[in-house]
């Protein structure tokens, strides 16, 4: 009798998690379209910017901003980016975590739902990233390594050579959690001029 209890218990958790996944690719897909209406014809990074993480542009759909969209052109994965991150916010897209794109040195996080980041666990160095910002800015990224961390590690997901004293040398971390919840998986990027 309580082996079927939990049984049950297991695959109603299954269940649960399943509709919750669905239900996140059906809002990140509706917030996409939006963006993708509301974008400007898109053009190369500029130099001339003031390279700093306050004038990063965004684009609001239902009073969220949103800095982008994010595409990985191997996992058939094309996802707006919210501007800040937050547990409700996660449930339905990815989130900058830190940093910006005009500083090199932007974090995105998302939960291990099948349409978001599950699939980066296996992005392989060499592969294409594209970022497209809110005022059209189209950036290519390629990815140089897969790591494990720690989600205590703070310090090792967000500092890279451009925001402190690590040697650390990417622009791009995707991350998300592992299966379990024990650890994360970080993919680092960097920047294709």
């Amino acid at each position: 009798m309580l082996g079927l209890l939990l049984i049950a218990a297991a695959l109603a958790l299954f269940v649960y998690n399943r509709l919750d996944a669905d239900r996140a690719e059906e809002a990140s897909y509706e917030i996409l379209v939006q963006l993708e209406d509301d974008l400007p014809p898109v053009h190369p990074p500029r130099n001339d910017v003031i390279q700093n993480e306050e004038s990063m542009p965004d684009l609001v759909v239902e009073e969220i901003p949103y800095i982008g969209i994010l595409e990985l052109p191997s996992l058939g994965i094309q996802l707006p980016v919210a501007e800040s991150w937050s547990y409700d916010q996660l449930r339905n897209t990815p989130c900058r975590y830190t940093g910006s794109w005009l500083t090199d040195d932007l974090v995105i996080c998302a939960h291990n739902y099948p349409q978001h980041f599950s699939k980066i666990k296996g992005m392989e160095p060499g592969e294409e990233v594209w970022f497209t910002s809110a005022d059209g800015t189209v950036l290519h990224y390629q990815v140089l390594s897969r790591e494990t961390v720690r989600p205590t590690a703070i310090s090792e997901m967000i500092e890279n050579d451009r925001n402190s004293d690590s040697t650390a040398d990417w622009d791009l971390t995707l991350f998300t959690c592992n299966t379990g919840g024990q650890t994360r998986c970080a993919v680092r990027c960097a920047r294709v001029p």
